[in-house]
């Protein structure tokens, strides 16, 4: 469960990674979307 937590690279062959992430909190999430409204939404 630790392991898809962190940042993680692995050569795939030929310049090709495959680059893995921890994924966002929701409350993080939720953060975001408050202080980021979509754009033009209330025209």
């Amino acid at each position: 469960m630790a392991e898809d937590k962190l940042y993680k690279s692995e050569y795939v062959g030929s310049g090709t990674f495959i680059i893995s992430k921890p994924k966002r909190k929701d409350h993080k999430k939720r953060q975001n979307k408050l202080k980021n409204p979509q754009r033009g939404a209330r025209r």
